[in-house]
């Protein structure tokens, strides 16, 4: 087995910038030596050099001693920190979206909260509390009756009504990020609901007032 034990060596080959910066370390420093790039210097069969101060209990302290040798240390200074890391749960992403039609939030033209608007939102914030929550994002739609401005208005506020009663229910106020998109983006295909405003054409635009929220964070 090729001996790792290089120190004595340092001067016959010519390493005396390594030397001096060994020489420069204490024992409770590193005891192995480093360049001047903060690298642990190799040999060049890939062997680390080892300061004067070097001891299997130095070598276990120090950071590069598992790199350097690990078949010298105990296992349980190793192999817990290379197990540790590799059983470490990567946080899985989590972006649910929910889409909650606005006859369940409000009322036609409305952007007061109903009871049956509340209960849903209630389930949203027990959603919320299952996942380590980085966001909420509350985007209100409404249909195309209307103008442009009214309808930006309108969907605005539907957000903002939104984000009150979750602020409300416990969640932060910075993690509640509201939007509104007028009547941009109908879900409703264009000629579905012919026709002008009645009964009939505002129950068939339905679809398109509403509230999208995602809930965003790691599980």
């Amino acid at each position: 087995m090729k001996s790792k034990i290089i120190t004595t060596l340092l001067a016959s080959i010519g390493l005396f910038a390594a030397v001096g910066a060994a020489q420069a370390q204490t024992a409770a420093d590193r005891v192995y030596v480093i360049d001047s790039r903060g690298e642990v210097a190799m040999s060049g069969a890939g062997l680390c050099w080892r300061t004067g101060f070097w001891t299997p209990a130095g070598a276990a302290k120090d950071p590069a001693g598992c790199k350097c040798d690990k078949d010298l240390l105990p296992k349980e200074v190793c192999e817990p920190k290379m197990a540790a890391a590799a059983a470490a749960p990567t946080p899985k992403p989590s972006g649910d979206k929910i889409t909650v039609a606005a006859d369940a939030l409000f009322d036609f033209d409305k952007a007061t909260l109903r009871p049956l608007g509340k209960a849903k939102l209630d389930e949203i914030v027990a959603m919320s509390k299952q996942i380590k929550l980085e966001v909420i994002i509350a985007v209100g739609h409404t249909d195309r009756f209307g103008s442009d401005a009214y309808n930006q208005k309108l969907s605005e506020r539907r957000a903002a009504a939104v984000k009150t009663y979750l602020v409300s229910k416990g969640v932060e106020a910075n993690r509640v990020y509201t939007e509104g998109k007028g009547k941009k983006n109908p879900v409703t295909q264009p000629g579905q609901c012919a026709g002008p405003k009645s009964k009939k054409v505002i129950e068939c635009l339905q679809p398109d007032r509403r509230v999208d929220i995602e809930l965003i964070g790691t599980k």
